[in-house]
């Protein structure tokens, strides 16, 4: 199985609205700035991400959107399961029993162990991104212990390169205090 760009897009967003500040909604043109995908992509992709309550929606002038919970309660398991629904890698078009119908009831049992073994592996790679809440993701990136939420609504294009060094800046020695 091999994620769609849709999923990178959705974890992208995901890690805008961690960081971004509880009290202030994202709009979605900063979203699409950022990202640079297009309007209509990035807007069925948030979509998603509001159907599966893991983010909210707001209407209006100084609307956008917010997680809906917090960092520490969402996990990538949540993300994937929103943009790429029930992980099932092994889709069992039936190749097997029409190869070997002969064959029965092996091939049939050879079936049932092949799905076993594949839902097995699906179950334990789940149980793997279950444990990754974006909270840890993203301390464990920055090396801090508790990410500081920042306003990208205020982060201006041109004054973006000054704003990042100093995000850099200000979490490394975060990390030195610690």
């Amino acid at each position: 199985m091999q994620l769609t760009k849709g999923f990178e897009q959705a974890a992208c967003i995901m890690v805008l609205l961690t960081t971004q500040r509880r009290d202030i909604p994202l709009s979605s043109r900063v979203i699409h700035q950022r990202i640079k995908g297009s309007h209509t992509y990035l807007h069925k992709i948030m979509r998603k991400l509001v159907v599966a309550d893991l983010i909210t929606s707001t209407a209006g002038l100084r609307g956008g959107f917010q997680l809906a919970h917090a960092p520490s309660e969402i996990t990538l398991l949540d993300v994937v399961h929103a943009t790429a629904g029930k992980v099932k890698t092994y889709p069992g078009f039936g190749f097997i029993e029409q190869v070997f119908q002969e064959f029965q009831p092996y091939s049939q049992d050879g079936v049932l162990l092949m799905e076993q073994a594949f839902a097995d592996a699906d179950r334990q790679w789940e149980n793997s991104l279950a444990q990754v809440t974006l909270e840890q993701l993203l301390c464990d990136i920055f090396q801090v212990k508790q990410i500081t939420p920042i306003d990208w609504n205020q982060v201006e294009p041109v004054k973006e390169k000054s704003f990042i060094e100093n995000l850099k800046t200000n979490l490394h020695n975060e990390s030195k205090s610690e």
